[in-house]
């Protein structure tokens, strides 16, 4: 036992690939005996996706407190900015006012220039638009954790800010990307938006003094704005330019006009968290 301890002691010395091998591998051999038996008896596609995820991401949890314990001997949770406290709650309101205003400012644009129009909301939209909220919310919170926390972290600890900056946010795309061939050619244009989305976030952490509620508002309100208009069917593009301009598959932010958005919007970032930095450092 006490050899066991001292091997988890000195993994904070090894470098990322150990450390990032090490933790997947134990995620996985935790959720496997549970996922296992969802796949094989569980009869709904939905419901399978839904049990397995959220268990993984429960594990997840576990796992990044057993870690913080007996590999780094500290609460990651904080380190990560994870902080229940009004200036974090702040953070998490600004943030979610943002990511709503820029996506309809950017359909306001295409409306203006005649790209789509706007459709009456539908009789059910209060319940899409709670629905929405919740969905928004879980995602913004579980990817924030883990791609501007955990991951994020880890990276700074072998890495230099800014290289950890740009690896995180091509990892983050890439992840989204983990689907069959042909779809992945298909929505490929997609990707430099979701690349300018990760660095946004990662500067939106650093405009928050490395807390997780500016990140975490900011991708709920862009997911919560882009099911608004999709699920909730405000919208409808009228084919007057390519789809590659608007978006494919009616997103807003994965075609070259949500790309001018989303680089504004990672710009805006970047300049906050040099002045954050500069405010910190005086």
């Amino acid at each position: 036992m006490n050899f066991f301890k001292s091997r988890f002691k000195q993994l904070d010395r090894h470098p990322l690939a150990i450390r990032f091998s090490l933790f997947t591998i134990a995620l996985l051999l935790l959720w496997v005996p549970f996922a296992l038996p969802i796949y094989r008896f569980v009869p709904d596609p939905n419901w399978v996706s839904i049990l397995s995820m959220g268990i993984l991401y429960l594990e997840f949890l576990v796992l990044l407190k057993i870690w913080g314990r007996y590999v780094y001997r500290q609460s990651l949770f904080q380190r990560y900015g994870l902080i229940f406290f009004q200036k974090n709650g702040r953070d998490w309101l600004f943030g979610l006012s943002l990511g709503l205003v820029s996506l309809f400012s950017l359909l306001s644009l295409e409306f203006v220039l005649g790209w789509l129009a706007w459709q009456p909301p539908a009789s059910n939209f209060p319940r899409i638009a709670v629905e929405g909220f919740a969905v928004a919310v879980g995602i913004g919170f579980a990817e924030e954790l883990l791609f501007r926390g955990w991951l994020l972290d880890e990276l700074q600890r072998d890495y230099r800010s800014d290289t950890a900056t740009w690896v995180n946010a091509l990892l983050f795309a890439a992840v989204h990307f983990i689907k069959p061939w042909q779809e992945m050619l298909r929505s490929l244009p997609a990707f430099p938006g979701l690349f300018l989305l990760g660095l946004a976030l990662v500067w939106a952490k650093k405009t928050g003094q490395r807390r997780l509620g500016l990140p975490m508002g900011l991708h709920s309100g862009l997911v919560w704005g882009y099911y608004l208009m999709n699920v909730g069917q405000l919208m409808e593009y009228r084919d007057a330019v390519p789809v590659w301009v608007t978006g494919i598959d009616a997103n807003p932010l994965a075609g070259m006009m949500g790309m001018v958005w989303l680089s504004a919007i990672a710009l805006g970032m970047k300049y906050m968290a040099k002045k954050t930095q500069k405010s910190l450092a005086e």
